[in-house]
């Protein structure tokens, strides 16, 4: 087992680190996210099994209006038709200085995976029943990029439980924090 150890910090994106005896050049990819929105619903409402990261196009002023932060994905889902990926009841809120060339808010949007993704994906839908669940819009290089997550639905008593954990887990820290 190697031990490795961050040695510096080179530029934003970039870490030195030092495996064995050897120094390596090592990019993380989640310095350049610029969280935009996130679903916490989707959280409580499945289990995620699994995330992807796709693309998404958009027209016009849609990417000015969610660089300003005008996106919700609180009940938005995503579908594969015919080979393609589209995300759905995603509202984008029109660009204030749009004027006439402004977006229709709740349009279909088309997702980008690669092909072998959305045969995984496909089958995973079919077979395991699982929903296609956008989980955060993120920002990275300057593209919008829409994270999703295959969630199996949870059952009432499993949110109950995830409910209860979560006051426990506060209470316990709470506790610790008053000594």
């Amino acid at each position: 087992m190697f031990k490795i150890l961050i040695r510096r910090r080179l530029r934003a994106f970039f870490y030195y680190v030092n495996i064995g005896k050897y120094s390596v050049l090592v990019y993380n990819p989640y310095m350049d996210r610029k969280i935009i929105s996130n679903n916490k619903k989707a959280f409580h409402d499945y289990i995620i099994l699994e995330k992807y990261i796709a693309g998404i196009v958009l027209t016009g002023t849609e990417i000015k209006s969610i660089r300003s932060g005008g996106i919700n994905l609180k009940d938005s889902f995503a579908k594969i038709e015919n080979g393609e990926v589209f995300l759905y009841n995603a509202h984008i809120s029109p660009y204030n200085q749009g004027n006439r060339f402004n977006h229709n808010p709740d349009r279909v949007r088309k997702l980008l995976l690669n092909k072998r993704e959305i045969l995984k994906i496909d089958i995973k839908v079919k077979k395991d029943g699982v929903t296609i669940v956008p989980l955060e819009l993120f920002l990275s290089k300057g593209f919008a990029k829409l994270e999703l997550g295959l969630g199996k639905g949870k059952k009432l008593y499993d949110k109950r439980e995830t409910l209860i954990k979560k006051t426990q887990d506060r209470d316990i820290e709470r506790s610790v924090k008053r000594g």
